[in-house]
């Protein structure tokens, strides 16, 4: 008899839980999960790509994209259904990776990594200097509905977080079935030894490309999240610095498994908020002593930690 997916058992649990507690979790705290899972999606495409050896620098492209697509179609376009931003944000961003992912997957190491920070910079420059998108400030986003029915405003924000909770798990359910097949051993293959690969008769390219356009789809959909949470987007959603704290989740929560991202990320999210709240003119000091930390005592992120320990716990039992 097959055994259960203890993964997708673990996820399934845990957006349970989520959806449980959602009525008593106070307003700031769901909105630091929200902002989390958010994130946590981005970090997940960094996953992908980093099992397949390549570091991206410049996530912040596709979650910019993602969360100004849901903003100007909102805007401009009169949409507030929630599932055809989500689709419109999407589209964008698979459309750019499609185009971009042509150039890309022909590089790889550094060259890849300062590339990928290249076009996240570019967008960054264009939103930053475009006044009708309110240039550095950024513009609103307008409240989501579903269908025709739109939540009262002191209800939209349970609302939105539930979304999130169910999209997020989703993905992570999704992604882990893809690293489960052929397709997603083939990128730790390829990270191995390229050129055996292509012995094979597969194409590292090509499977390198799809796993880029995973990725910023990823991204996509967890910037279009965050602007639903938020409710308003900026230039800084593409700037170099917001693609770092994507890699620095990546790094804090490990890439062993789906569900290390998203741990990472709200991690990195309580870090943040706490150190900026009690030590606000040197909260970046205490972000780069918690990376320093992870670097030289638990380089394979915080899920081997756990890892780690259940296996002894197992190991005792």
């Amino acid at each position: 008899m097959r055994k259960a997916d203890k993964t997708i058992i673990s996820l399934l649990v845990a957006l349970v839980l989520l959806l449980a507690t959602s009525p008593v979790l106070p307003k700031w705290f769901s909105f630091l999960i929200a902002i989390s899972l958010a994130e946590g999606l981005v970090t997940l495409g960094l996953v992908v790509l980093k099992r397949a050896g390549l570091i991206s620098f410049g996530q912040g492209l596709y979650y910019c994209l993602g969360g100004y697509a849901v903003g100007i179609v909102g805007q401009y376009g009169g949409i507030s259904n929630a599932l055809a931003l989500i689709l419109c944000a999407l589209v964008v961003g698979g459309l750019v990776s499609a185009l971009v992912g042509l150039l890309l997957c022909r590089y790889r190491d550094i060259f890849f990594a300062m590339l990928t920070l290249a076009f996240s910079m570019i967008l960054y420059g264009v939103l930053a200097n475009t006044a009708s998108l309110g240039s550095t400030d950024g513009f609103g986003v307008v409240p989501i509905g579903f269908f025709g029915w739109h939540p009262a405003s002191q209800r939209l924000g349970l609302v939105v977080y539930l979304l999130i909770c169910v999209l997020a798990v989703g993905s992570a359910m999704l992604v882990h079935r893809y690293f489960s097949a052929g397709m997603g051993w083939a990128g730790e293959a390829i990270r191995e030894n390229e050129i055996r690969v292509e012995y094979l008769g597969i194409s590292p390219q090509k499977i390198l490309y799809f796993k880029y356009i995973v990725a910023a789809l990823l991204a996509a959909l967890g910037g279009a999240l965050a602007a639903f949470a938020s409710g308003h987007v900026d230039p800084n959603m593409a700037y170099w610095t917001t693609s770092g704290d994507f890699v620095f989740m990546m790094l804090l929560g490990g890439s062993a498994n789906v569900a290390a991202p998203f741990i990472g990320a709200f991690i990195f999210e309580v870090i943040r908020t706490f150190a900026f709240d009690f030590v606000p003119y040197t909260w970046h000091m205490i972000l780069g002593i918690v990376l320093l930390l992870i670097i030289l005592f638990q380089p394979n992120g915080l899920w081997a930690l756990f890892s780690k320990l259940s296996k002894k716990k197992a190991g005792v039992v």
